[in-house]
């Protein structure tokens, strides 16, 4: 909201040409800017016959309530083509802001960066512009702004994950990835968060709650990126390989080395029970009451490729059945059969 402050009180401006003539020259502090972009600004595609010298009355204009609310000096400044409003970090928020993430990004210490990061968003009050009548500001500058704010709040929620601290950052990440869904790393923050937690069916939850929405909205999948961290979860790692739930630095214990005949032989009985644990534990199977099962979308295109494929394995890998073999006396000569082709992709669930 576009507001004018002494230090001690601020007075929030009234939707006029002078606001959106304001906003324009703020948004672009230090900077020439065109008649042309500013006549646009203030009445859109239908600029009055006089167009500059009704731009001038509106910078009067300005300047008078400058003067209303004690703000001295000439900070707008006629130039040749256009108008400059002079404006630094200790007269326009916009500037301290970019100043604040600038240093932010420069330094190297990870508690530094959010404590400058969070010092930047604190100034951030929304909604933005809202009382200024623009339709140019609000479709090309107002997403731009909106852009940096973005990025300035998932590096926030970045370091929180680098540090060790998923949990203490758990409820901010889930109100700002339910607030944009669209933006999706904030979604794949939340699922490494929830992983990290040990809360790895929460997790997988809100990918399957992304998808439905992108294909609800948009026809889409979620990106590569959302699918392989989808995976990982799935097979009970981190992102970075680490398994899931473990706390950070500390190792995975090392794989129990396999034991002689321990491995299932075709032909014998399976435990069943240890069948359905595993795929519980993996992810694959979400156990309900009364002994029902809800099944994963991925555990469902394994069972759809493995009865594509048939009840016959596929030849060990180097053997091949013969192209022509020669039929049998009594017997019809028949041709192999291939094993059914599946469209499996693993990152579809």
């Amino acid at each position: 909201m576009l507001a004018v402050t002494d230090g001690t009180e601020s007075v929030v401006l009234q939707p006029s040409r002078p606001a959106a003539l304001l906003a324009a020259l703020l948004l672009n502090a230090n900077s020439v800017v065109s008649v042309d972009f500013l006549q646009r600004v203030i009445w859109g595609e239908e600029t009055p016959a006089q167009g500059k010298s009704a731009l001038h009355s509106c910078v009067l204009r300005l300047r008078r309530l400058f003067g209303k609310y004690g703000i001295a000096g000439n900070m707008i400044e006629a130039v040749p083509g256009g108008y400059r409003l002079t404006a630094d970090a200790a007269t326009l928020d916009l500037v301290r802001f970019r100043e604040l993430l600038g240093a932010a990004y420069a330094v190297g210490d990870p508690e530094a960066e959010l404590r400058l990061l969070r010092e930047a968003l604190a100034l951030w009050q929304p909604p933005l512009l809202v009382n200024v009548p623009s339709d140019l500001l609000h479709r090309d500058e107002l997403p731009k702004l909106h852009e940096e704010w973005l990025r300035a709040i998932e590096r926030v929620f970045d370091l929180e994950l680098e540090c060790g601290r998923h949990r203490e950052a758990l409820a901010d990440i889930w109100s700002t990835a339910r607030a944009y869904p669209l933006h999706e790393r904030f979604t794949e923050q939340l699922m490494e968060a929830l992983d990290r937690a040990g809360r790895r069916a929460e997790a997988l939850a809100e990918y399957r709650r992304l998808k439905s929405y992108l294909a609800q909205a948009l026809g889409v999948d979620p990106g590569s990126a959302l699918q392989r961290l989808e995976l990982a979860i799935l097979r009970g790692e981190s992102p970075s390989g680490r398994q899931a739930g473990l706390p950070r630095g500390q190792s995975p214990p090392p794989r129990t080395p396999p034991v002689p005949g321990a491995d299932p032989v075709p032909g014998e009985p399976v435990d069943g029970g240890r069948v359905l644990d595993s795929l519980v534990g993996a992810g694959l199977l979400e156990e309900g009451p009364r002994g029902l099962y809800r099944v994963h979308e991925l555990l469902r295109v394994f069972t759809r490729a493995a009865a594509a494929r048939g009840d016959g394995a596929p030849p060990p890998p180097g053997i091949s059945p013969p192209a022509s073999a020669p039929a049998r006396s009594g017997h019809p000569r028949t041709e192999p059969q291939r094993p059914g082709a599946a469209g499996l992709h693993p990152t579809e669930a």
